[in-house]
C-alpha cells in the first residue's frame, strides 16, 4: 500500500478521493505499424520542445515508420528571455 495514495492519521487509511483517475501518464511500448501489418515495439524520439511541453515521435523499432505521436506536458516550462 502506497502511504501517498491515502490521507488521515497513522494507521488510519482512508482512500483519497481525486476525480483524475490513478494513472496520469502512459508511455507506449508497442503500437501498431500499417507498414509490417502487425504490432511492433518502439522507440521515443524527441521532435521539439514547445512551451506546452517535449513533443516526441513514435517510431516501429523494426521499419523505423512513424507510427504515433505525444506531447509530454510534465515538463517545467522553458522561460526564453530575449
Amino acid at each position: 500500500m502506497n502511504p501517498k495514495n491515502y490521507t488521515g492519521p497513522l494507521g488510519a487509511y482512508t482512500p483519497q478521493t481525486r476525480g483524475n483517475g490513478m494513472f496520469k501518464e502512459f508511455d507506449a511500448t508497442e503500437l501498431y505499424c500499417p507498414k509490417c501489418k502487425r504490432s511492433a515495439p518502439v522507440r521515443k524520439r524527441l521532435l521539439i520542445v514547445l512551451p506546452e511541453g517535449d513533443k516526441y515521435e513514435y517510431l516501429c523499432a523494426v521499419c523505423s515508420e512513424s507510427v504515433g505521436t505525444k506531447i509530454d506536458r510534465q515538463t517545467k516550462p522553458v522561460t526564453v528571455i530575449v
